[in-house]
């Protein structure tokens, strides 16, 4: 099994441990590399690291860096949201990703809360759910790689809430459109897209997200995927991994991107 991680998050945006407890907790488990990701900045963004936090997350994790060498590899990246102005510093990686966006104005998180898209939904797209992720794969399609990430994020993070069809169906005609559409044109940049296994460890969900029906869409298409933990407390680097590794197996994949000191590597499932 790989025993990488790129997406995790810290007290420096909205996780619970140091940087440096991650980094033992990866040795502990006899990961090979881990990679910092905390949230960019943004005005409308509460979980996001301002510019003074940033200054000072850079900073560590380069201590760290120097620190643990030859224990662990560690990598300096950053989750770039959709909405946040462009990276100020050369980081070693970027997330691409989309949290939120706007409609008619108002301010759309696509993962806060269930009943904050219950919320939304109802107020902003007349309970018309479908509209809503169509609204989401749009502006994933419009500004998910508009810096140039190095893999894609939680690509269907508007199932969020929506294991098992609580809210919406996810085998309907409109859901389907709207996220291979999506897919289809997010693909053709070469980005790996990340299984993420964060709602798992933050128990909104028992299974990974892409859906089965979009990796093996991004299988026939040749695209690529990355392991992703989406990790923002040390019991969760590995969290879910071996479901992943199944499920990317199930959908066909029999290699994953990590990132190494010379760019993206495939490796064996």
């Amino acid at each position: 099994m790989i025993k990488a991680n790129f997406h995790t998050h810290t007290v420096y945006c909205d996780g619970k441990n140091s940087p440096e407890e991650m980094v033992q907790a990866a040795i502990e488990l006899g990961m090979t590399a881990i990679g910092f990701s905390g949230h960019s900045y943004s005005v409308t963004e509460t979980y996001g690291m301002n510019p003074e936090a940033c200054a000072e997350y850079r900073r560590e994790v380069l201590r760290l860096k120097e620190k643990y060498i030859g224990q662990i590899e560690i990598y300096l990246g950053i989750e770039q949201d959709s909405l946040c102005a462009a990276p100020d510093y050369d980081y070693e990686y970027l997330i691409g990703a989309v949290h939120a966006f706007f409609k008619d104005g108002h301010y759309i998180c696509v993962d806060h809360s269930a009943a904050d898209m219950v919320r939304n939904v109802e107020t902003y797209y007349g309970g018309d759910y479908y509209a809503y992720a169509e609204h989401y794969y749009q502006v994933l399609t419009d500004t998910v790689l508009k810096y140039d990430p190095t893999f894609i994020a939680h690509f269907d993070l508007v199932t969020k809430f929506n294991e098992g069809g609580k809210y919406f169906d996810e085998s309907h005609p409109r859901y389907q459109k709207a996220a291979l559409g999506a897919l289809h044109e997010l693909v053709k940049a070469g980005k790996p897209f990340e299984i993420n296994t964060g709602a798992i460890s933050r128990g909104y969900r028992v299974t990974p997200y892409p859906a089965p029906f979009i990796l093996k869409e991004l299988h026939d298409l040749g695209g690529k995927i990355i392991l992703s933990g989406d990790t923002h407390a040390c019991d969760g680097l590995l969290c879910g991994y071996e479901m992943a590794t199944q499920l990317a197996k199930d959908c066909g994949f029999e290699t994953a991107m990590v990132i190494t000191g010379d760019g993206l590597k495939e490796v064996d499932l």
